[in-house]
């Protein structure tokens, strides 16, 4: 039996276990449509009602006044692919194999042997699309067709990386800046000049970037059209604000932000067309819609990175800069409006949480999310999960979060912060805090040494 077949029975497997009564989620029998809108190394306060000074998101806005802004969300990763790999299998990265940024024609990727959010939803008869940004290898075998997604349009990795000679080609690609199909296999254009690529192919190389964002618009309202009878769950990862930036000629030079508030307000003009979308549809109370970033910003003076103020720290590290992040859910009916979540969630909450809302089963292997409706839904009483929250850096636990309490061990430098009243970690309290040190060191290396038991 070969191993998508394999995963079919295991998604089907896991669907026929559930427990496929109505849940909560449902609205008068119908099954809710899931939106994952997924921005690239976006900043915390890079949203105006996360604090932003300059950038104008009244799209995002609207949608936290209507539904739940969370504070104290964030992504598995201060990096690009673990983050992903995270958010789509419900897992820490290190546990799924993906452990660190990859490349084109990279040697490892996600695994098609996991479950993600599209399997399992593919297996209860859901339309399942990605678009944008993939960024879990390249290779055939990587590709969303084999991780559960029916249809695929993006950039199968950074914007800043370049193309991998071996890539499938489409016969009706359109090829720009004098490049053909032999300069491709001999001399690649260099970094910046990335593919699009449909259903494994290459449509377009290189792809004009400043048209990624309306492009990518374009194929999401196609899908939800399409679909509006029936459920889907889209997950649309769009490249920017990653850099390079590019922004339409609609947006390039109106934000007084610079190119990255163009390039953020565009983005924020997508999801206003998504939500209007639903909304003329008639399918926006039966759809739950997440906004989230994969990891923080870029720490750049040029005025190209992002702002994680005032939080400390940026992408690659695993202070609260790295890896916190905006979120916004919003589900007319079902999520009260202008609510604030303070508790600690993540990413890796989505599979699950989207498992019960839909009566599906979780996968079978180990998972480190947990179900986070009573928190999105404001329930009496509703606390995180999370006993502890880990912060990996690659395959090294750096840092855990308990209750207010977060103690980061980096190179020998031991840290602790009480992010309820420092939430900037300006002052380092280890030396006054030894017993909670010594607790919170020992739940790291237990929940490490337990997760590297049971990789999957």
């Amino acid at each position: 039996m070969n191993h998508l077949l394999q995963k079919a029975f295991i998604a089907q497997g896991i669907f026929l276990a559930a427990n496929i009564s109505l849940t909560a989620g449902n609205i008068k029998g119908k099954t809710p449509n899931i939106i994952i809108f997924l921005t690239d190394d976006q900043g915390y306060q890079d949203v105006g009602c996360f604090g932003s000074p300059l950038i104008k998101t009244p799209n995002l806005d609207r949608m936290a006044t209507e539904g739940v802004r969370f504070t104290n969300f964030y992504s598995a990763a201060p990096v690009c692919s673990p983050s992903r790999a995270a958010l789509l299998t419900g897992c820490y990265p290190p546990r799924v194999g993906v452990p660190r940024v990859l490349w084109p024609n990279d040697t490892i990727g996600l695994n098609s042997k996991e479950i993600t959010i599209a399997d399992m939803l593919k297996a209860k008869g859901y339309t399942t699309a990605c678009i944008g940004k993939w960024h879990l290898g390249d290779k055939p075998e990587f590709l969303p067709d084999q991780q559960g997604f029916d249809s695929y349009l993006g950039i199968p990795y950074s914007n800043d990386m370049t193309i991998n000679p071996r890539v499938q080609i489409s016969k009706d690609v359109v090829y720009r800046e004098g490049v053909t199909p032999e300069s491709i296999r001999i001399k690649p254009l260099g970094g910046g000049k990335v593919p699009l690529m449909r259903d494994g192919k290459v449509i377009e190389y290189p792809v004009d970037q400043t048209l990624l964002t309306k492009k990518y618009t374009q194929e999401a309202i196609s899908i939800i059209t399409k679909n509006k009878d029936k459920p889907f769950f889209l997950y649309l990862a769009h490249t920017m604000p990653h850099i390079p930036l590019h922004a339409s000629e609609t947006f390039n030079g109106k934000s007084p932000r610079g190119l990255y508030g163009d390039v953020i307000e565009e983005l924020d003009w997508s999801m206003g067309e998504i939500l209007k979308t639903l909304k003329s549809l008639n399918i926006d109370e039966n759809t739950l819609v997440i906004f989230t970033s994969d990891n923080g910003p870029w720490n750049l003076k040029n005025g190209h990175g992002g702002s994680a103020l005032p939080l400390r720290g940026f992408k690659f590290d695993t202070y609260e800069g790295g890896m916190r992040e905006p979120m916004i859910a919003h589900w007319p009916g079902k999520i009260p409006a202008g609510s604030v979540c303070s508790e600690i969630a993540s990413t890796i909450d989505l599979l699950p949480t989207i498992a019960w809302l839909t009566g599906t089963a979780k996968p079978k292997a180990p998972i480190d999310g947990k179900n986070i409706w009573p928190l999105m839904t404001g329930k009496r009483g509703a606390k995180s999960p999370h006993d502890g929250y880990y912060y990996y850096n690659a395959m090294t636990l750096q840092a855990v979060r308990s209750g207010d309490w977060k103690l980061r061990i980096v190179k020998g430098k031991v840290e602790l912060f009480n992010l309820a009243n420092d939430i900037s970690e300006s002052k380092n309290v280890e030396s006054e805090n030894p017993e909670i040190v010594n607790r919170l060191t020992k739940k790291m290396a237990k929940f490490d040494q337990e997760l590297k038991l049971h990789i999957h």
